[in-house]
């Protein structure tokens, strides 16, 4: 048997390495990020290259680009096989996987995860709905999970879960906060004493809670969303749902950080690609490139000036750091240059990357001959004014577009885009997929042109 792991993350090398233990069954993996390969398992370049000859392709991408990933793959499915998506979703996305890859004959099985894999491992619980229901039943039997197979339509077992997730994120997000206003009030060690006491687990069953909500946050989140969605849908007022996914997505902010490997990632990523990953939002208007071929990718360092006013660009200069871009509020004002080549060779000595200004600049070849990209509204040879106000690490509207401090700054001929440090990771899945397919399409479309010429070319003859 031939099974496709695609997501090698923690859950996905666990299965992964779980089937690569099987006799006789071979494991392809892919992930675009660049996570260590599970032992036993072969190492894919491209989802086609992945799930080609597969009896079994599992997905572990993340709900957020779990249509865009079948989508990638249904072209290079086998008639007959089984795609099983394990990623937390409403019942809408498992139906709309189905149309996806039903065109390839495939059969999909909705699976739900009911415990946690880290603990588990393959032998986590599971709840299977879907046309491939008995298929991916089989598959994980063989792997020793407790296997309810429920039949019915896809969606089933993801709504079943989602009615679960209420109750246990709700706990992991209530155990959280609980915590930690005790440690807030110098209580901690009782407040402990007080939620273990009212779980059948104790201590150990409050820490798993505890830990598995502040690590996976950012994933439960968005389970919650979709949960939230499922009970208004139903009529049911989810006020704790609403606050449990708000807590999750804070914690997943307060968690994400942007580090020299995560921005490198997104280097030749084409910002058109990424404002169609996200439904054509998100993209500056009015911001001009410094030359052709520009980019940049980096940390936003945000800072909100007066009209005309550099003040504070000046004084946020000391506390740069590599790998910044200095993001700059400036009302739209093109009257006085914000700034120019002085300011620029300051913060490349301090490693900045370049900046984003919705206002002017000057100096505008020497910039170029400095390396150093800035994306402006307009030039003018003025000067600025120097009297304030200014403020730093607040969001700010650049181009029509807000940016926080810290986002993920990225740009190029066509714009500015800014991206929240725990959106990036399912956001560069989405963003390379588009990337890719439009490689594709401009592939075919030269495959035309050079039919055309030749045929021109020998009627000619």
């Amino acid at each position: 048997m031939r099974i496709a792991v695609l997501g090698l993350g923690e859950a996905g090398s666990l299965y992964a390495a779980a089937c690569s233990k099987k006799t006789g069954w071979t494991v392809v993996g892919f992930d675009p990020m660049d996570v260590p390969t599970p032992p036993g398992v072969v190492r894919a370049a491209s989802i086609a290259e992945a799930v080609e000859h597969a009896d079994v392709v599992l997905g572990l991408t993340g709900a957020k680009v779990a249509v865009q990933v079948a989508a990638e793959a249904a072209p290079h499915l086998t008639a007959g096989a089984c795609f099983v998506d394990m990623n937390s979703g409403a019942a809408s996305l498992k139906q709309e996987l189905v149309a996806v890859v039903e065109s390839a004959g495939v059969l999909l099985a909705d699976v739900a995860v009911v415990g946690s894999v880290p603990a588990h491992g393959a032998q986590t619980p599971l709840i299977i709905s879907g046309p491939g229901s008995q298929a991916a039943a089989r598959l994980f039997t063989e792997l020793g999970a407790p296997v309810d197979d429920i039949g019915g339509a896809a969606g089933e077992a993801a709504a079943r879960k989602l009615v679960r997730s209420v109750l246990m994120k709700g706990i992991g997000a209530l155990i959280v906060e609980t915590i930690e206003a005790g440690k807030a009030a110098g209580h901690e060690e009782w407040t402990r004493q007080q939620v273990a006491a009212q779980l059948a687990e104790g201590e150990v069953g409050m820490d798993r809670l505890y830990d598995g909500t502040l690590k996976h946050a950012a994933r439960r989140g968005r389970e919650m969303q979709a949960a939230t969605q499922q009970l208004a849908e139903s009529g049911v007022l989810p006020l704790m749902s609403q606050a449990t996914a708000a807590l999750h997505l804070q914690l997943a902010e307060q968690q994400s950080v942007l580090t020299e490997e995560v921005m490198a990632a997104w280097e030749g990523l084409p910002v058109a690609n990424i404002g169609d990953a996200r439904e054509r939002l998100g993209i500056t208007t009015g911001l001009v490139a410094p030359w052709p071929g520009a980019t940049l990718v980096g940390r936003a360092r945000t800072v909100q000036v007066a009209g005309g006013d550099n003040i504070g660009i000046q004084r946020i200069v000391a506390d740069a750091r590599p790998g910044d871009v200095i993001v700059v509020d400036g009302q739209a004002d093109v009257s006085r240059a914000l700034v120019g080549e002085l300011i620029a060779g300051r913060l490349i000595a301090r490693g900045v990357r370049g900046m984003v200004i919705d206002g002017a600049l000057r100096d505008a070849e020497d910039l170029q001959e400095m390396g150093f990209p800035i994306w402006a509204r307009g030039r003018s040879a003025a000067g600025p004014y120097k009297n304030g106000p200014f403020r730093h690490g607040q969001p700010v509207a650049v181009g029509g577009v807000v940016c926080q401090e810290g986002d993920l700054v990225v740009a190029d001929g066509d714009g500015v885009t800014f991206i929240r440090p725990s959106e990036a990771p399912a956001l560069l899945t989405a963003a390379r997929a588009v990337q890719e397919e439009e490689s594709r399409r401009r592939a075919g479309i030269q495959e035309q042109i050079e039919a055309t010429r030749a045929a021109h070319d020998e009627s000619a003859a």
